[in-house]
């Protein structure tokens, strides 16, 4: 009988750790560690996780923003998400802040919807992504600066996000992932979605609030 198809949290020994590279944003790390009778060395981005947020109307219409993403040279269509850059802070709560602060909204229901490593041959960052529904607009607007200054908003049918997805008008992982699992997690009427408090054992900076 095959084993469960399940991603494995597997320690190592890591001999040494070093910073290679302290970065605005992140750094590159560079470590040494027992496999087997090997030993090995890797450099990887040294991220501090993400949390994203498919915010889902009464009409099925999820919400995008294009902004500008200097990496790749272009403004492209994604959903809001930020960095868990606060020291202690619950990923649903990160989520719920980078909601108000790239969208202008709040929401009723929180579900976790899916979550995922962007890179992991080289870089340790991992995302989760929520389902946001009962949506309403916050008291005030956020002010908004650098990237974010000239935030685009529309509200596209989920059918019309996975068709852009498919036919490769849409690039963007996070944005890919979430709105095919959407699409596919409201096919099986929902039964897919997690409990946006629980604990994210795979994140390799979170396992110990697991």
């Amino acid at each position: 009988m095959e084993s469960e198809l399940v991603d494995e949290v597997f320690p190592v020994r890591v001999v040494s750790s070093e910073v290679e590279f302290r970065g605005h944003v992140w750094d590159v790390r560079r470590d040494r560690f027992d496999y087997g009778d090997h030993s090995i060395i890797r450099e990887y981005v040294d991220h501090t996780g993400a949390v994203a947020v498919l915010a889902l109307d009464d009409e099925d219409r999820v919400l995008l923003i294009r902004q500008y993403r200097h990496p790749i040279g272009l403004r492209d269509w994604e959903i809001p998400a930020g960095l868990l850059d606060v020291d202690g802070e619950a990923p649903v709560i990160g989520a719920k802040r980078e909601l108000a602060e790239e969208a202008d909204l709040i929401a009723e229901r929180w579900d976790l919807l899916s979550e995922f490593y962007t890179s992991p041959g080289g870089s340790n960052e991992a995302i989760r992504v929520y389902l946001a529904r009962g949506l309403s607009a916050t008291a005030e607007a956020f002010a908004r600066t650098e990237e974010e200054l000239h935030i685009e908003k529309r509200w596209v049918s989920l059918d019309d996000a996975v068709a852009a997805v498919l036919d490769r008008s849409l690039a963007n992982s996070i944005l890919s992932i979430a709105v095919l699992a959407a699409h596919a997690s409201r096919a099986g009427g929902w039964a897919s979605l997690g409990d946006a408090d629980s604990a994210w054992p795979r994140h390799p900076k979170l396992r110990d609030r697991a």
